[in-house]
């Protein structure tokens, strides 16, 4: 609720604006755009990460002992990955000179020959999805197959001699008995999808264009650090905060209403 900027960096005092700097970003078109984006983008990855992670736990579950351990394995070292380094080797596949993405397509047949990924939005959201999807999966996945390690196998045993197939035990005995996991996991996926930084940032800067694809994180930084406006930046900080609390309630009502029954 107050105005610092460049000049308070140097010793001037803080001007108290109270509510100015809410009543300017929600009267500012580009805070709705860019929260729109950022929640099309939290969603769409959350969804995405849950059914890959949930399908690879489903896939670990039925592999031999030494085949899970290599999928693990795999999966642990993508996991481990520092984000700068996955991003070096990403921006690499996806370079428009050089990628190893483009060559292949235009080998298939496709003109992707000199494509750039990154200066269109659309584009430039898929390459950040895989992004994030590529270094969330196997937390979901390994978290998925600890709650799947979990569940009884006599009531697999009872519902394979019933004539279920494998699509029906999973809907109706695998899914429900991992629901409270389920739920944990997509919650911590929203938060995580919905702050994300790291990785919008660093393919803006290496190609993208700002003000065409910021995310909330993204915007919270270049208000502060990149333009000097530092309340402003707190009051987005802040609007994100209830944003994230408006996305989550409903998976903390129905994680509630699992603890009570």
């Amino acid at each position: 609720m107050q105005k610092y900027g460049l000049k308070q960096q140097f010793g001037a005092p803080p001007e108290w604006v109270g509510g100015a700097n809410f009543v300017a970003l929600v009267s500012d078109p580009y805070l709705w755009t860019v929260l729109f984006r950022s929640i099309l983008f939290c969603l769409a990855n959350a969804a995405l990460t849950l059914g890959l992670g949930l399908a690879v736990a489903l896939l670990m579950r039925e592999l031999s002992k030494p085949m899970r351990l290599v999928v693990q394995g795999a999966l642990l070292l993508a996991w481990a990955m520092p984000v700068l380094a996955v991003l070096t080797v990403w921006q690499w596949m996806f370079d428009t000179q050089y990628g190893v993405v483009n060559w292949v397509l235009t080998r298939l047949g496709a003109n992707f020959a000199g494509h750039s990924w990154l200066i269109e939005p659309l584009s430039f959201f898929f390459v950040a999805s895989v992004v994030v999807v590529w270094m969330s999966v196997p937390f979901v996945a390994f978290t998925l197959f600890a709650g799947l390690t979990q569940v009884s196998e006599e009531a697999i045993e009872a519902s394979m001699l019933d004539g279920a197939g494998g699509l029906a035990r999973v809907r109706h005995i695998l899914l429900p008995s991992i629901k409270p996991v389920l739920l944990v996991v997509g919650l911590l996926q929203i938060v995580w999808d919905l702050r994300v930084f790291t990785q919008v940032y660093v393919l803006q800067q290496a190609g993208g264009l700002a003000r065409e694809t910021n995310l909330l994180g993204t915007y919270v930084y270049r208000l502060g650090i990149g333009e000097g406006q530092f309340g402003m930046a707190a009051a987005v900080a802040m609007f994100l905060l209830v944003v994230t609390v408006v996305l989550t309630s409903p998976y903390l009502v129905t994680m509630f209403r699992q603890e009570e029954m």
